[in-house]
């Protein structure tokens, strides 16, 4: 697959969204040639049609839904009680989109990219109508999609039935989350991976996790929960795999093996991001080593990390490897289908802002602005991470993570700030556009904002 960041290069056609939209929403019956329920009959109807073929990634069908779907988003945002069937919709298609996936290349740059487009492209379309919904006409923060069978031990969690074995692939609310999410030749919504594990005695759900601050840790379902989280993606492997087919259990089994092995010894994390190193891992080889023994590879696209800039800071944090397994591309996995997905519609707002800061600051990256730290500080830096190396030895968490240098925790610390400031200049001027329009800020605005609020960086 061409190695290269996939970009919509659609601006024009998100201002026309945005003027639609606006015009629906004063007008006090929507005008467009055709009623809603006629606009969604029609996306109904091609959806049929696409769930009863097997078309390549290619085929028409798949632009004249991607068309479909974001010219009703407009409208739908003007009429909020249709937002349900909207969510319904963008659910199913995302299902009718995995299925057809099943026979494709998933390192064929054409398969990605509709798949890219018509799922993070429909999620995006998604989270745009709910923001303009009023709280009250908002779906729960739970959707459940497909109730893919599993024979293994159950736990209720988020109103959830999980399995052991299931995967639960998450956006955490810190300011490095949102650059794991968007730092990516996809960029995407998630930030982490936990494996999750249900003892089938007592009925315990363990969820199993590489932290950067302590490497792989075993959590509870508090302690799960207990660390902030604005998304959370549940997928499934399909119960039709051959692998599954001889051995139902093997998702329980793979999460078994890697619970013991979690509970067993140290497991640092890598923050090299080297996928054939198993002696460290970060979150996403907490999934892939678990199942990698019992004959399943996950990620069968992998993702790529291509852009200049992004890999300059990324370097600076120690990442070394640029095709790994990033979170986010684990939904296009066809081998696994999207249990259910719970999104927070309270701080859905700050996933957006992280977002367009992050994207507006990685344009910088790539215009050669580099992470910098203020060097009076490095001595004391180095003082603190052999106080942490220190904590390390006796098995405890320092104020520096084990394997992060005492320079990469003072560029961590230099982006977390410039991030911050930066959000906190968008979230007042998302008020001022809301004030003054009416309606919240779609995403691309906010992306403006973004690239308004950064200084630019002074040359030395």
């Amino acid at each position: 697959m061409m190695k290269r960041p996939f970009l919509w290069n659609q601006d024009a056609r998100w201002d026309s969204l945005e003027m639609s939209y606006a015009l629906a929403r004063s007008a006090k019956e929507i005008t467009a040639p055709r009623s809603l329920e006629t606009h969604f009959r029609e996306l109904e109807a091609l959806l049929a049609s696409i769930e009863t073929k097997s078309l390549p990634p290619a085929a028409p069908e798949f632009l004249r839904l991607e068309q479909d779907f974001f010219s009703l988003a407009p409208l739908v945002g003007a009429s909020p009680r249709y937002v349900a069937t909207y969510v319904a919709l963008a659910s199913r298609m995302r299902g009718a989109l995995k299925h057809q996936a099943e026979q494709w290349d998933m390192n064929e740059r054409t398969a990605r990219e509709t798949l890219y487009r018509l799922l993070y492209g429909g999620r995006t379309a998604v989270e745009e109508v709910i923001l303009q919904a009023p709280p009250d006409q908002r779906p729960p923060a739970l959707l459940t999609e497909t109730d893919e069978p599993s024979a293994t031990p159950s736990s209720p969690l988020l109103g959830l039935n999980i399995h052991s074995g299931d995967i639960l692939v998450s956006r955490g609310s810190v300011p490095t989350s949102a650059l794991i999410a968007r730092g990516n030749d996809f960029p995407g919504n998630f930030s982490h991976i936990a494996l999750a594990h249900v003892d089938p005695v007592t009925g315990r759900l363990s969820l199993i996790e590489a932290h950067i601050e302590k490497g792989v840790a075993v959590a509870t379902a508090e302690q799960y929960l207990g660390d902030a989280k604005l998304r959370v993606l549940v997928l499934r492997l399909r119960s039709d795999l051959p692998a599954l087919r001889q051995d139902p259990l093997l998702p329980h089994r793979a999460a078994s093996a890697m619970l013991r092995r979690a509970l067993g010894a140290h497991i640092a994390y890598d923050f090299s991001m080297d996928c054939a190193d198993s002696a460290a891992l970060f979150c996403s080889e907490v999934a892939s080593d678990g199942y990698r023994p019992f004959g399943v590879e996950l990620w069968m696209g992998m993702s790529h990390l291509s852009s200049p800039g992004l890999r300059s800071w990324l370097a600076d944090f120690g990442v070394r490897h640029w095709e790994t397994q990033e979170p986010s591309d684990l939904e296009y996995d066809p081998q696994l289908r999207v249990v259910a997905e719970w999104r927070d519609p309270e701080t859905l707002r700050k996933d957006h802002i992280d977002n367009a800061v992050t994207e507006a600051m990685l344009e910088r990256a790539e215009q050669g602005e580099r992470l910098s730290y203020s060097w009076y500080a490095l001595p004391v830096a180095r003082i603190v991470k052999a106080y942490s190396s220190m904590l390390n030895f006796f098995g405890a968490v320092g104020p520096i993570p084990e394997g992060m240098s005492a320079t990469s925790a003072l560029k961590y610390t230099f982006y977390v700030d410039k991030h911050g400031a930066a959000a906190l200049a968008v979230r007042e001027s998302s008020e001022r556009f809301r004030h003054e329009r009416g309606y919240e800020p779609p995403y691309w605005e906010m992306v403006r904002m973004a690239r308004a609020a950064l200084p630019r960086q002074e040359s030395h």
